[in-house]
C-alpha cells in the first residue's frame, strides 16, 4: 500500500491488527463484496481491511442525507462511481413532513464535481431535485449512465431534457412518484439521434403526451432495453407498435388499457405479446377492460411481477389472468378485487412471495368494495412461500391474523392497515393485541412492521419481548401508555427506524431511548405527548444526535408537534428552514 493509503488509515485502537494478505488481493477479494452492511462490517477488521474496503468501494449507500456531509463521504471513499441516497423521514409520504423542509441534492452534486467527476450512478429518494440541479449534473459529469428518482420533487420535465440531451451513455432513466412539474412531452425529443445506450427507461409518472415518434424512434435504436414503462396517454396500438420494436424487454409498463380496436389491431397487439418472451414483468393496465385483458395471456407463463396498482380490476377478471401466471411471485393489486380475487391468489400463485392490497378509494368511507380478513387467510393457505404483506382492508380479526402468520411463518414484512383508526376485531370487539402478538411470536425473521387497529401496550410488549430482528416499526393511532414505547425501545435490539404519529407516548417514552438512538437511523414522532422540555433534554444528554422540532403555526408553544432524532457525523445541518428548530 502506499504511502498516500498509509497516511489516510484511521488511527484507532480497534484497528490495529494488519492483514496478511496483499493489499491488490485484499482489495479484489473486498470488490466481489456488495452488500454496504457487509462492507461497513469488513471496514471494522483492522487498519488494512478498512483501507481496502475504502479504496475498493465504488457504491455508498445514505440511508440519511442528513447523517453525514458530502464532504465526509468524500474524504471517506475516494473512488465512488455510483450513490444511492434518502432524503424526508418516511412519512412526509403522507404530508406530514412539512413543504420546503429540506433534503436538496444540489450541495451534494457540488462536493461530488471536484471529487468525484467520473460518477456514473445516482439513486435519489424522497429529494429535492431542481431543474438547475439536474443540469449540472448532466453537463458535469461526462460519464454518467443511470439516473433514479422515487418520490422527489422540485423539477419539471425541462431538467430530463437537460439530462436527454447532454448525457450521451446514460443506460437508465427511472422517474417514479415523484412531484413533477410537467410541461410536455417533448423531452424524449432531446435524445441524440445516434444515441442507442438506453437500458431503462420509466415515465409512467409523467400526465402529458409524448411524441410518440421520439419514442418510437428511440425505443428502437436502442437494442439493449429491457425495462419500459410508459404512462398512460399511450394507447394500444401505439404499445403494440413499441412492443415490435423491442421483442427483447424483461420488464413492462404499459398506457391505457381502454379504447376501441379493431380485429386487426387486437390480432396485433396480441401477437406482439406472443414475441415478447422474455418479459418478467408487467405493470400499469390503466383502466383496464375485460375485453383487452386476453391480450395479455400470451406473454403471462414467464411473468415472475405483476403490478396492478393502477388497473382496477375485478375478481373474475384477476382470477382469469394469474391462472395463466403459474410462477408469480410478486403481485400488487387495488382492493376492486374483493376478497374472491384474493381467493384465486391463493388457488393460482403458489410461488407467491409478496402481496400488496392498495385501497382504491382511502378517503372514501362508504365504499362498497374492499378486502377483509377472509381473503388474506385465503391467500396465506395457498401461498406458503409469503414473507412480504403490505395489506389495506377494512376489519380485521385476532384469529384471522393468527391463522395467516402460522401458514405463513417466514414473514420479514408484515405492514397491516386497518382503514379505520383505532378498529377493534370486529367479531370480538378486543383489542388487536393478540393479532401482533401472534406475528411477532411466530414470524422469527420480521424485519420491517406496521401495526394498526386498536391497540394497548401488549402490542408493544409482544414486539419488545419477541421481535428480536425487527429493524423497521411503523406505529399510528396506538398504544395505551408510554409503557409501550419503553418496551419496544429496551427489547428491540436491533430496530434501526422507528415512526411514531397520533399516539399516547410522551416524555418518558421519548427520554427512554437515551441509549438507544445512537444505534438506530431515526426517530420520528408526530402529534404525541411530546414536550419542548424534553426534547431539549433529549439533545442536551445526546450531543452526537440531530433533534429536529417541528412547530404547528396553532400549537401550544411548550408542546413539541413533530419531533426528528438522528444520529450524524455531521453536526447540525446548515439549510433548516425557519420553522425547523434543531435543539
Amino acid at each position: 500500500m502506499d504511502s498516500k493509503r498509509k497516511k489516510d488509515s484511521p488511527e484507532s485502537n480497534e484497528l490495529t491488527r494488519s492483514s496478511p494478505f496483499p493489499d491488490e488481493v485484499l482489495e479484489r477479494v473486498l470488490g466481489l463484496v456488495k452488500s454496504h452492511k457487509d462492507r461497513s462490517s469488513v471496514s471494522l477488521v483492522c487498519k488494512d481491511w478498512y483501507n481496502a474496503e475504502r479504496w475498493s468501494r465504488t457504491h455508498v449507500f445514505i440511508g440519511n442525507c442528513y447523517s453525514v456531509s458530502p464532504e465526509i463521504v468524500a474524504r471517506r471513499f475516494p473512488n465512488i462511481r455510483s450513490v444511492t441516497l434518502k432524503g424526508k423521514p418516511r412519512f412526509s409520504d403522507f404530508n406530514l413532513v412539512p413543504l420546503n423542509w429540506g433534503a436538496d441534492i444540489h450541495a451534494w452534486l457540488v462536493v461530488f464535481a471536484s471529487k468525484y467527476p467520473l460518477l456514473e450512478e445516482l439513486r435519489l429518494k424522497r429529494m429535492t431535485v431542481t431543474d438547475e440541479s439536474l443540469e449540472f449534473l448532466a453537463t458535469t459529469f461526462t460519464n454518467f449512465k443511470a439516473l433514479s428518482l422515487l418520490s422527489c420533487d422540485g423539477f419539471s420535465t425541462d431538467g430530463l431534457a437537460a439530462i436527454a440531451t447532454h448525457c450521451k451513455n446514460m443506460t437508465e432513466l427511472d422517474i417514479q412518484e415523484n412531484g413533477i412539474d410537467d410541461l410536455g412531452g417533448g423531452w424524449l425529443s432531446c435524445f441524440p439521434e445516434n444515441f442507442t445506450s438506453l437500458e431503462v427507461l420509466n415515465f409512467a409518472n409523467l400526465s402529458s403526451d409524448v411524441s410518440f415518434d421520439a419514442l418510437e424512434k428511440l425505443v428502437s435504436r436502442c437494442r439493449s432495453l429491457k425495462f419500459l414503462k410508459v404512462n398512460k396517454n399511450i394507447t394500444l396500438e401505439q404499445l403494440q407498435r413499441l412492443l415490435e420494436c423491442a421483442p427483447q424487454l424483461t420488464e413492462l409498463g404499459t398506457g391505457s388499457f381502454h379504447q376501441e380496436l379493431t380485429t386487426r389491431q387486437y390480432a396485433e397487439l396480441e401477437s406482439a405479446f406472443n414475441n415478447c418472451k422474455n418479459l418478467n414483468t408487467l405493470s400499469g393496465l390503466w383502466e383496464a377492460t375485460p375485453l383487452y385483458l386476453p391480450v395479455l395471456y400470451p406473454a403471462c407463463m414467464n411473468l415472475t411481477f405483476l403490478n396492478l396498482s393502477d388497473a382496477a380490476l375485478q375478481s373474475g377478471e384477476l382470477a382469469k389472468l394469474l391462472a395463466r401466471c403459474p410462477n408469480l411471485q410478486r403481485l400488487w393489486v387495488l382492493d376492486t378485487v374483493e376478497d374472491k380475487g384474493l381467493e384465486a391468489v391463493g388457488l393460482s400463485c403458489p410461488l407467491l412471495e409478496e402481496l400488496r392490497v392498495f385501497p382504491a378509494d382511502p378517503y372514501e368511507q362508504d365504499v362498497v368494495h374492499g378486502v377483509t380478513e377472509m381473503g388474506f387467510v385465503a391467500v396465506s393457505y395457498g401461498c406458503p412461500r409469503l414473507h412480504y404483506v403490505l395489506y389495506f382492508c377494512r376489519q380485521m380479526t385476532n384469529a384471522a391474523v393468527a391463522t395467516i402468520v402460522k401458514n405463513c411463518p417466514d414473514f420479514t414484512h408484515f405492514r397491516l392497515c386497518v382503514m379505520n383508526p383505532g378498529e377493534p376485531d370486529y367479531l370480538t370487539d378486543e383489542p388487536m393485541d393478540e393479532a401482533f402478538g401472534a406475528v411477532v411470536k411466530n414470524c422469527t425473521k420480521l424485519q420491517r412492521l406496521a401495526v394498526s387497529g386498536l391497540l394497548t401496550d401488549l402490542t408493544f410488549e409482544y414486539i419488545g419481548k419477541y421481535a428480536k430482528n425487527l429493524e423497521t416499526l411503523s406505529v399510528a393511532f396506538a398504544g395505551s401508555s408510554d409503557w409501550g414505547m419503553q418496551c419496544v425501545l429496551s427489547g428491540c435490539s436491533k430496530l434501526r427506524k422507528l415512526e411514531i404519529r397520533d399516539c399516547p407516548f410522551g416524555n418518558e417514552a421519548l427520554l427512554s431511548g437515551l441509549e438507544k438512538y445512537e444505534s438506530m437511523r431515526s426517530l420520528w414522532m408526530s402529534a404525541c405527548n411530546v414536550t419542548m422540555n424534553a426534547c431539549r433534554r433529549l439533545a442536551k444528554q445526546m450531543p452526537r444526535l440531530n433533534v429536529e422540532v417541528m412547530k404547528d403555526e396553532e400549537s401550544d408553544d411548550s408542546q413539541a408537534d413533530k419531533v426528528y432524532v438522528y444520529r450524524s457525523v455531521a453536526g447540525p445541518r446548515r439549510d433548516a428552514p425557519p420553522f425547523v428548530l434543531t435543539l
